[in-house]
């Protein structure tokens, strides 16, 4: 059951990855966190994916999440904008995915900004 509204929770989320703060991560992910890749690599469990986040800081330090929509329904978020990650690649569209469970994210998941993708979550 969650006593927030879900879109709060990906933007407090989100805010984390902006602020590269892994402790703030660390305190929004399920034990069983997921993260899922645009290509469809799976990250799990929570211990894991702090790890995974702290080498991609390092690789990408510029990196931030723009997010231009979000919406939810029931306990999942959909949400459309685009990752900056340097100065050669400051416009990279995307559409995430998170599943919130307690006030945490269950799942996170990154797509490419398709019509297609679009479509299937009522982004258009």
């Amino acid at each position: 059951m969650n006593s927030r509204d879900p879109k709060l929770v990906a933007l407090l989320f989100n805010e984390c990855i902006n602020n590269q703060d892994l402790d703030g991560l660390g305190l929004l992910m399920t034990d069983d966190h997921t993260f899922i890749d645009r290509e469809g690599k799976v990250g799990r469990p929570k211990e894991t994916m702090i790890q995974g986040w702290n080498r991609f800081f390092q690789m990408f330090p510029k990196y931030r999440n723009t997010f231009n929509r979000i919406q939810s329904k029931d306990n999942r978020v959909a949400i459309l904008g685009f990752a900056y990650w340097s100065e050669e690649q400051p416009y990279d569209p995307v559409i995430w995915t998170g599943t919130i469970v307690n006030d945490l994210i269950q799942e996170w998941r990154v797509y490419a900004d398709t019509e297609a993708n679009r479509g299937q979550f009522d982004l258009l």
